[in-house]
């Protein structure tokens, strides 16, 4: 048996947990704005102008580095069980095996968007140098524009390439904080929930409706930033009204805060208005110790979780799932060879995951590089996860490339259909 590295210091979780959503992830409530609206952009559609969404793609982050050689397994590759003697998943254990991969049986819930085609895996996947920095990772992933100065995520960028853009096109659910994917100059919106999209004080104690008069009487006329900012969010509260009208169905969800955010995206899409792109949290991944086995630890809860929450999504759309596009993201993966504490550390390669319209699921994609078991060994990235983005942008939304991953030349992965 290989010797195994310690256990990770303090320091190194104490970095995630500053950039959890829940630490100091949150100041960047400084930068993106107020929890329920909007940017200071200049609005060039209102919310009553905009067309319902013909695609539109949820963005679900898996925070905290998540271990994709645990969520898809490389099962062929001898090296992965010889560095993970006591945290491997077995071969017979897996689920949707081919000659080289299967999916960890906590993914069950996903099988029937596997067997009919509407899930997809892409191996190897990750950023195009190492970066074992939660924060300077999920910065970089989601600005999408290495060497760039100008601080403008790459769905900034998607969403300012339709020239009918309105400031319901974009939103955060689930954390109440904007994400760097979406910060720029296109206004977006970030919110808890469906039900705390609305005007702070306009509420049933406000029964006359004197504080939004009031916020109008200040802002109606001004022309300068703030006051395009504030008539965007009035805009964007009031044309998100439907949303509200729709059915809550969270009880059919896994009662997790994954689960409730996946419900309240689906109130997002069934209410149509105009939405094209929605954010999501799922966190933490960050296991350096007590990743676990089948039987125990927190990768089992959390991809369990994480295939629960998926299925009952893309059930509770019905119909509407044939516009619905969902990837996964995380900022790095683990490394290759466990360490003493039934965890693995930073890594660098991972997997992504794509499911629902344009997918061309029920198989693996991405060039495999094989493993080294070492105490550093990372799983190399062959797939720069640009390319596997470049694809859901070009055929879902018949978007430039080029305009949203400036400096990119993608290469073809092919696991996305055209339009």
């Amino acid at each position: 048996m290989p010797s195994l590295p310690s256990s990770p210091t303090a320091s190194c979780c104490e970095e995630f947990a500053r950039v959890s959503r829940r630490g100091l992830f949150a100041g960047a409530l400084a930068l993106a704005g107020t929890a329920t609206a909007i940017g200071s952009a200049v609005v060039t559609a209102s919310p009553a102008q905009a067309a319902s969404a013909r695609s539109v793609l949820v963005v679900l982050s898996l925070r905290g580095a998540a271990d994709g050689l645990s969520l898809v397994v490389p099962h062929a590759d001898p090296v992965y069980y010889a560095a993970r003697p006591r945290i491997a998943v077995p071969a017979e254990r897996l689920l949707a095996k081919d000659d080289m991969f299967g999916l960890h049986p906590q993914l069950g819930a996903l099988m029937p968007l596997w067997s009919s085609g509407r899930l997809a895996a892409v191996h190897a996947t990750g950023l195009p140098a190492p970066n074992r920095s939660h924060f300077a990772a999920m910065e970089e992933v989601e600005d999408a524009a290495p060497g760039s100065s100008t601080r403008q995520g790459w769905l900034n960028r998607l969403i300012g390439t339709d020239a009918n853009r309105s400031p319901l096109q974009a939103l955060s659910l689930g954390g109440g904080v904007m994400p760097a994917s979406l910060y720029g100059p296109e206004a977006a919106m970030s919110a808890g929930d469906v039900e705390s999209v609305g005007i702070p004080g306009a509420d049933q104690y406000d029964a006359k409706g004197g504080r939004t008069r009031s916020l109008h009487t200040l802002w109606d006329g001004q022309s300068g930033p703030l006051g395009r900012a504030m008539r965007s969010t009035f805009d964007a509260v009031d044309g998100f009204a439907p949303v509200k009208e729709t059915p809550d169905r969270r009880s059919s969800y896994p009662r997790s805060d994954l689960g409730r955010a996946m419900a309240e995206v689906a109130r997002v899409v069934k209410g149509d208005v105009g939405v094209e792109v929605v954010t999501v949290d799922q966190g933490d991944w960050d296991m350096h110790s007590d990743l676990g086995t089948l039987e125990w630890g927190r990768m089992r809860r959390n991809t369990e979780d994480l295939g629960a929450s998926i299925a009952a999504f893309f059930a509770d759309l019905g119909s509407l799932a044939s516009k619905v596009t969902l990837v996964t993201l995380s900022e790095f993966g683990r490394r290759v060879t466990e360490n003493s504490s039934t965890g693995l550390d930073h890594g660098y390669g991972n997997v992504m995951l794509l499911a629902g319209a344009g997918v061309k699921g029920g198989r693996y994609y991405g060039t495999w590089p094989g493993l080294t078991n070492s105490l550093d060994a990372d799983l190399l990235v062959t797939t720069d996860y640009r390319s596997v983005l470049s694809e859901v942008v070009a055929s879902r939304f018949d978007a430039s490339t080029a305009a949203v991953f400036p400096g990119f030349q993608p290469e073809q992965v092919g696991v996305m259909t055209s339009l």
